[in-house]
């Protein structure tokens, strides 16, 4: 049986803090520290790309591959920026991204406990979100 695509969900605010990560894959995973690590390198390489673009109206790095996994980014237009890390050539991953900013602003931003630019901590969140990443490994795998 295939491994599933997706191996990590980050979620970083504008401030560049890790707000959510959630871990998907079986083999390395990673610590508190080295998700916060990841989190913030990713946040800067984001912002100077931004700024070093050559391209006008550039929005920073969409699409980092390598050679065992692509990482997809979605910057919303609050500047809070949605990671997934798949697999390499996994399809869909830029929808896969909007529907978990739907979800972000669904349940979350529309919680009136929930403290923007804080860690998500929010339950009809993690639901909605693990039938989504269900649904799209079903999907992945042709089930």
């Amino acid at each position: 049986m295939a491994l599933a695509a997706i191996y990590n969900i980050f979620i970083i605010n504008k401030s560049g803090g890790l707000i959510y990560y959630k871990d998907y894959g079986s083999a390395g995973r990673m610590d508190t520290n080295d998700s916060l690590r990841l989190a913030s390198l990713w946040h800067s390489m984001h912002a100077i790309s931004q700024q070093l673009s050559p391209t006008p109206g550039c929005t920073g790095i969409d699409l980092l591959q390598a050679h065992n996994f692509d990482l997809h980014c979605f910057q919303s237009l609050t500047g809070t920026n949605f990671f997934v890390v798949c697999e390499t050539g996994a399809p869909n991953m830029e929808m896969l991204l909007k529907v978990i900013y739907e979800l972000y602003t669904d349940f979350v931003l529309k919680n009136p406990f929930y403290e923007m630019e804080m860690p998500i901590r929010c339950e009809l969140f993690d639901h909605n979100l693990a039938q989504v990443i269900q649904k799209d490994r079903v999907a992945l795998l042709g089930r």
